[in-house]
């Protein structure tokens, strides 16, 4: 008898392979799916950026978005500044002694200024060195976000330019004239953030947080405020520190002679703004501005970098140009000025130079 064979039909055929192909789809549709899923977050979005917000390819920094986060860190820190004293709730303490031996104070509005300040500056550009006059605890770190908007004003005056960020260093003065601002003398409170790209300043801020002013420039870009046009360099009116004002008196009284207006005022950042066409009522006006002692960068060099944006210039007491890297302090004290002869008035004043490192 001839084997018996078995003959499969072309619709059995066809059931075996569909239940196939369904046992395959069922084992790696999972997978299939999460690679695909795993490609599309790792592709950037159409027209979405390729790097972390606020840096560019090549670990580059666009200084205009840096200008706009300066001046909102500046707004934002301000109104902390503002919030505390309003509040009465200083819990003001001294951190320490200056050089020459007065108290240094510290409140709570220094501190939540900065923790505001800091962050959101970090926050936008995390590669950029950043320092601040007072200390960052880590522990109490706050999430503050930048949504990338760039205020209309900067965007007309501003044009995009990227420089390294291994370049750039951010000074933050989170409350400027700490003293005063425990004194309740409002007027001289700031709130400042510089931007120096290879230690010379080239972004500067200064925000009055009682008054909500805010004077901004960007060197070789443009500005906000503009330089006053009126000055007497015969008698000048000099603004120095309220604790400073007898040093310089003698002294620049001798040199521009006795007319000489000697302006009594506190906070580094009221001083360079007493420089400027400043719209503020209780904003006095100067001609020079003098420091003769050891001071501090966070608390000049956004003054610095506003004067230099509108032709001026602030340098030590013998004509060097001050840079913002290295060390936190400048040891050769300050003269600052626009519209004026600067030379001529370093060489008028040679003695003060001698007590700029006491």
């Amino acid at each position: 008898m001839a084997p018996m064979g078995i003959r499969l039909s072309p619709l059995g055929m066809a059931v075996f392979c569909l239940l196939g192909l369904g046992v395959l789809y069922h084992l790696y549709s999972g997978f299939l799916a999460g690679r695909f899923a795993f490609f599309m977050l790792s592709e950037p979005a159409a027209g979405g950026p390729e790097t972390p917000h606020g840096s560019a390819p090549g670990g580059a920094v666009d200084l205009r978005e840096l200008l706009a986060v300066s001046v909102l860190a500046a707004v934002r820190g301000g109104e902390e500044v503002k919030r505390v004293r309003e509040g009465n709730v200083l819990n003001a303490k001294a951190k320490g002694k200056t050089r020459e031996g007065a108290e240094e104070q510290l409140t709570t509005g220094d501190l939540l200024s900065n923790r505001r300040m800091f962050y959101l500056l970090k926050g936008a550009f995390p590669a950029v060195q950043i320092n601040s006059e007072e200390r960052v605890d880590t522990a109490d770190q706050e999430m503050v976000s930048w949504d990338h908007s760039i205020p209309e004003d900067i965007k007309q005056k501003i044009q995009p330019k990227e420089v390294p960020a291994e370049s750039v260093t951010v000074w933050i003065d989170p409350l400027d004239a700490t003293q005063e601002y425990t004194e309740d003398l409002r007027q001289y409170v700031t709130t400042m953030v510089c931007v120096a790209v290879n230690g010379k300043p080239v972004i500067g801020v200064i925000h009055k947080p009682f008054s909500s002013y805010t004077a901004w420039a960007m060197v070789d870009g443009g500005s906000n405020v503009k330089a006053r046009s009126s000055y007497n360099e015969k008698t000048p009116r000099i603004i120095v520190s309220r604790s400073h004002a007898g040093k310089v008196e003698q002294v620049a009284r001798q040199t521009f002679g006795n007319k000489t207006v000697i302006i009594p005022a506190g906070g580094a950042g009221y001083k360079v703004l007493a420089l400027l066409d400043v719209p503020e009522k209780n904003q006095e006006e100067a001609d020079v501005y003098i420091h003769v002692t050891y001071i501090k960068k966070w608390d000049i060099c956004a003054g610095n970098a506003v004067l230099r944006a509108l032709g001026g210039h602030m340098t030590t007491l013998t004509g060097e140009e001050i840079s913002y890297t290295g060390s936190d302090g400048n040891e050769g004290g300050l003269i600052a000025s626009i519209n004026m002869n600067h030379k001529a008035l370093i060489e008028k004043l040679p003695d003060l130079e001698k007590t700029s490192h006491k």
